[in-house]
């Protein structure tokens, strides 16, 4: 099973651990991941590890689609996967796209995942000043357009309900015209999608390359897979054609009530106080894993402004099924859960940038340096 890690965006001023993605990259591990809510952006902290990184895998996990129009985003994907097969002095060879052939495509594997995901109205309306419209619909317009502009066969138009190219609507002078990308793209970038729903997470297994499961665990596996091998039958695939990317906490302890006690303030915020009454998405997710009962619970209190409350309400079995907690042996032992479901895992120490953790994990997965 592949392992990753992932950047922290929840930071007032940037700070990119490089001891501990180059240390991550050391012991084998397959991904890094950067994210974005509305701060940092997912882009940029990646174009800078793409220059002091060798192999690992850079993934948004995720880009907001209302931050970027489709092509923007494309654009930068092909951009950033350039870069990252950059030589590391900077200096290229002005014959290397004619060594490739007309296209200019590598014959290498893309390092490059694109993680979409929709964020929530709160962000998308009050941040972006971009309508909340119809999610799952959007999605598939953005995913398309995408794909069109990576693969660069043909001059790329769109007829979209939610997203058109050459754009007609309101304000259009009618003069757009399809366009093909000038820098020739490597067609092998991934596109994932971050979801939970049922109708996206079909969406994700009918598109994309990989699924970034939000509210999956192993324990509720069986809510997801219906849908997933629905999208796979429409486009004629096989579960092993996508790669799904959990992600846990992972804490060494004895003290396990301890541990998941420290965790409920952080579910408790998202469940309670993300989103808004109707839409609050990490509710959805603490629904489908089967404790709607304890995500009322748990909003209700918040939003009464009773936070302790609130987070005293987090089920431990709840906390539980989200990460390794335990001793050693109980964490190798669990992890067997993830490796029956998930290609890969984003591990996510419980002290920050802990590089012992990630030897122990590689050691348990058997990771080859």
């Amino acid at each position: 099973m592949k392992l990753g890690i992932s950047l922290d965006y929840g930071q007032a001023k940037l700070e990119l651990p490089m001891d501990y993605v180059l240390a991550a990259e050391k012991l084998g591990y397959d991904s890094v991941w950067s994210a974005e809510a509305y701060g940092s952006d997912a882009i940029t902290p990646l174009a800078y590890l793409a220059a002091k990184t060798k192999r690992i895998r850079l993934g948004t996990g995720i880009a907001q689609l209302a931050a970027r129009t489709p092509a923007a985003l494309a654009m930068a994907a092909a951009t950033l996967d350039q870069l990252a097969n950059l030589p590391a002095d900077g200096a290229g060879s002005g014959d290397e796209g004619e060594k490739n052939g007309e296209s200019g495509n590598r014959e290498n594997e893309s390092r490059i995942i694109i993680g979409l995901g929709v964020s929530g109205p709160q962000i998308v309306e009050g941040w972006y000043g971009q309508p909340w419209g119809k999610p799952a619909t959007r999605l598939r317009d953005y995913i398309t357009i995408m794909r069109k502009i990576l693969q660069r066969e043909d001059y790329v138009s769109h007829d979209g309900e939610e997203i058109a190219l050459p754009y007609t609507g309101a304000g259009s002078l009618s003069q757009g015209k399809p366009l093909k990308s000038i820098l020739h793209p490597n067609p092998d970038i991934k596109i994932w999608l971050g979801c939970g729903g049922s109708l996206s997470t079909e969406l994700m297994a009918e598109l994309t390359d990989g699924w970034l499961p939000m509210g999956m665990t192993p324990e509720n596996w069986d809510y997801y897979k219906p849908a997933i091998e629905k999208g796979l039958a429409k486009s004629g695939r096989k579960m092993s054609d996508i790669e799904i990317q959990g992600g846990c906490t992972v804490e060494v302890t004895d003290d396990l009530e301890g541990a998941w006690a420290r965790r409920k303030p952080t579910f408790g915020m998202l469940v309670g106080g993300y989103g808004s009454a109707s839409h609050n998405f990490h509710k959805e997710a603490m629904i489908r894993r089967g404790y709607g009962d304890a995500a009322q619970k748990v909003q209700d209190l918040f939003m009464a402004g009773k936070r302790e409350e609130a987070f005293g309400a987090i089920p431990d079995s709840y906390v539980d099924e989200m990460g390794l907690f335990g001793p050693p042996e109980r964490i190798k032992e669990r992890l067997t859960r993830y490796s029956e479901i998930y290609t890969g895992i984003t591990v996510n120490p419980s002290k920050p940038h802990d590089i012992e953790t990630l030897e122990m994990m590689a050691d348990f997965v058997g990771l080859k340096k």
